[in-house]
């Protein structure tokens, strides 16, 4: 006899997540599901926990499992989740904060080096049997300044990174206390216009949709690098291609897109100056571990927290 069934919205979980739920019946959801199999799935087995790891979780696949007393998600961004519906229903919403920061720092950090050192360009040049030697200039980021908005755990994380190279960090989040020396805390319209490189690491709300625009990227210096390890939708993607195309953004390193997976073909495709991964900065063997570790544990605190509904 089972607690319950807990739904994971992937193919997988790993095992050292699964040793914590074994009380539970574990359902997975497929490698690329839909909400409506999400739906279907919350129908026939009538969840106590969903762990979140792709698609979304809507009002309606609430209301498919009058059991479900908490949503965990396998990472550390909810906006796939109605927090609003889950909410109204009583319903817990859970992340994994912190678990995967390492690796999306990381990625960010290889972004970044990837836009200033031409590393893609120059690589693919050298593959076709060419010698640049004499004709490139990469840009030493030694001493610039890198903007950070969200410093979080990732986005401090990735200022420890930065203060290592000699960079100068800046950085806006409303909400952040106690930062690190290093990190000067400032308003966007001066992170617009002091950083080198601009570095996104927050989450995507109503309030911040498409921060990056035309407006934003004009008051920025000529020749800025933009790295998105964060959520693509914190983009206007045209008015980014724009400044790319135009030189008011020198390159962008992007790991995550409005629209996902990327639709082919995409503007973005083929376009000189774009350093481009599928949303895989928190995808590492150890990332896979912890995420899946922290989700497991925080059901369990929601479930176990009190005597599930008669």
């Amino acid at each position: 006899m089972t607690r319950g069934t807990i739904l994971i919205t992937a193919a997988d979980l790993a095992p050292a997540a699964l040793a914590l739920l074994s009380d539970y019946e574990i359902v997975y959801a497929g490698k690329t599901p839909q909400v409506a199999d999400i739906v279907a799935l919350a129908r026939r087995h009538n969840p106590v926990a969903i762990i979140v790891r792709y698609s979304s979780v809507t009002a309606e696949v609430m209301d498919a499992a009058p059991a479900l007393r908490v949503i965990s998600k396998h990472g550390s961004g909810t906006d796939t989740i109605d927090k609003v519906a889950a909410a109204e229903r009583g319903i817990a919403v859970t992340a994994a904060v912190g678990a995967n920061a390492a690796a999306v720092a990381e990625q960010a950090l290889a972004l970044m080096l990837a836009c200033a050192k031409s590393v893609v360009a120059l690589n693919e040049r050298m593959h076709q049997g060419h010698w640049d030697k004499a004709t490139h200039k990469s840009l030493e980021l030694g001493g610039r300044t890198v903007g950070l908005v969200g410093l979080g755990a990732i986005g401090q994380r990735f200022a420890r990174m930065c203060h290592a190279m000699n960079l100068r960090v800046i950085g806006f989040d409303p909400f952040a206390r106690d930062l690190p020396a290093y990190i000067t805390p400032v308003d966007l319209d001066t992170l617009w216009q002091q950083a080198d490189v601009i570095s996104l690491h927050c989450p995507l709300t109503p309030e911040n949709r498409q921060l990056i625009n035309a407006q934003t990227l004009g008051r920025c210096k000529p020749g800025v690098i933009v790295v998105n390890t964060a959520r693509g939708g914190l983009i206007d993607e045209a008015a980014l291609l724009a400044a790319v195309q135009s030189g008011q953004v020198k390159a962008a390193g992007l790991d995550s897109f409005a629209v996902e997976p990327m639709v082919a073909p995409h503007p973005f495709h083929g376009q000189p100056g774009f350093i481009l991964s599928p949303h895989i900065g928190g995808v590492t063997s150890d990332a896979y571990v912890n995420m899946g570790v922290a989700a497991a544990r925080n059901s369990l605190a929601v479930l176990q927290a009190s005597p599930q509904p008669a």
